[in-house]
């Protein structure tokens, strides 16, 4: 099961890199709302706040996980036949 997760191929890299981008770019425009767009209730600023914070986190996880993914043994052969 594990070994099924470690597969790395062309899609799931790129997909990793693009889900990371995702994350961090969301993470920017909350941050963004967070300053200029949500108004002061309750506790809406910090709520958003937090998740910003944690897709800020999870961008460069995701990034260094594919990054460590395609640097395993025997993940280098799949790769090389990958179209760029």
């Amino acid at each position: 099961m594990l070994h099924r997760l470690l597969i790395l191929g062309c899609r799931t890299m790129r997909d990793g890199v693009v889900v990371s981008a995702i994350f961090f770019v969301a993470a920017i425009l909350l941050f963004v709302a967070v300053r200029y767009v949500l108004p002061e209730l309750a506790y809406l600023q910090q709520i958003v706040l937090f998740f910003a914070l944690v897709l800020i986190i999870l961008a460069p996880i995701v990034l260094v996980s594919t990054f460590l993914l395609s640097v395993i043994p025997g993940a280098r052969e799949k790769l090389d036949k990958c179209e760029h």
